[in-house]
């Protein structure tokens, strides 16, 4: 699977044009006297895939926490629609239309595949007190939502658990586009997967995209990113190393941005103390400054 299969022009066309539907502002969190993230701008925007790339310590969890309304910013704003928010629950930030899927994607491997799709909002019919489950709905209702997101699943009473982790990580998707997201926050959800899964992951990010959702695609593998982003974002330690749109950037400059630089001219410096080991293709720092310059987003 290619790039440009994933990038297919036959859906709506990114509207940049359009306002952020989610949007930071120099927004930052502390714990005390930690900083875990700082200054950070971020825009979301409908029918765009925005990739947040970072190393383990970046800072891309306690951004997740902010936006998916588990923990509040202690500096900067945090706007949806254009107007500021402080969310104390996630469920204040999925009743904006703010939902988030999770690695683990809080499903019980033994229930049905509908079963999980439903789980924690079940249709129900008859009168009160003796309402009692719709099955028959709620099995129809996934299936036709599954294939609306191009995902065919032979037997819906299958448990969740015997799916592959792509698959899985496709009806969380489905699940959360049925239940009004506007926006849409993956967390690492190519992470534990295969070259083949992932591939089929990342095809349902671009078809949540072409729905109009607004996808945040939380990953630090930026092959993945390229693949299906529109703007990319990289934190480091913290901070936004780099902002740019997808024609500001290649991706051999957001491989070294997500690399860290620095940390790599110091390794080739290291690795040139040692015998066997090639360094004629490591970037040298004069290289990756002008890449860093190269970027007119990019912050160094």
């Amino acid at each position: 699977m290619t790039t440009a299969d994933l990038r297919d022009t036959d859906g709506p066309a990114a509207p940049s044009g359009k306002a952020p539907v989610v949007e930071l502002r120099g927004a930052g969190k502390s714990y005390g006297n930690i900083r875990a993230l700082h200054g950070v701008d971020l825009a979301v925007r409908p029918g765009e895939v925005t990739c947040v790339l970072g190393d383990n310590g970046a800072g891309k969890s306690t951004l997740i926490k902010i936006i998916s309304g588990l923990h509040q910013h202690t500096e900067g704003a945090f706007l949806v629609d254009g107007e500021p928010v402080r969310f104390s629950t996630p469920r204040e930030a999925l009743d904006r239309g703010i939902a988030t899927v999770y690695q683990d994607l809080a499903t019980v491997p033994l229930m049905p595949v509908w079963r999980n799709f439903f789980l924690g909002s079940e249709m129900t019919k008859g009168p009160w007190p003796v309402r009692r489950l719709d099955i028959a709905r709620m099995k129809k209702t996934a299936d036709d939502e599954l294939r609306n997101m191009g995902i065919v699943l032979d037997d819906l009473e299958q448990p969740i658990g015997t799916l592959s982790g792509g698959q899985r990580q496709c009806v969380a998707i489905a699940r959360a586009v049925y239940f009004g997201a506007r926006v849409l926050i993956l967390d690492e959800p190519t992470a534990a997967l295969g070259v083949k899964q992932s591939g089929v992951v990342l095809k349902y990010i671009a078809a949540a995209r072409d729905r109009g959702l607004g996808v945040i695609f939380i990953t630090h593998n930026p092959h993945h990113a390229y693949m299906v982003g529109d703007h990319f974002n990289v934190l480091r330690l913290g901070t936004l190393e780099l902002s740019a749109a997808r024609d500001k950037v290649s991706l051999e400059e957001l491989t070294n941005h997500m690399a860290g630089g620095a940390e790599l001219a110091a390794l080739r410096h290291e690795l040139a103390q040692t015998g066997g080991v090639d360094i004629e293709e490591l970037p040298e720092a004069g290289d990756l400054q002008a890449s860093t310059a190269a970027t007119p987003e990019g912050k160094s």
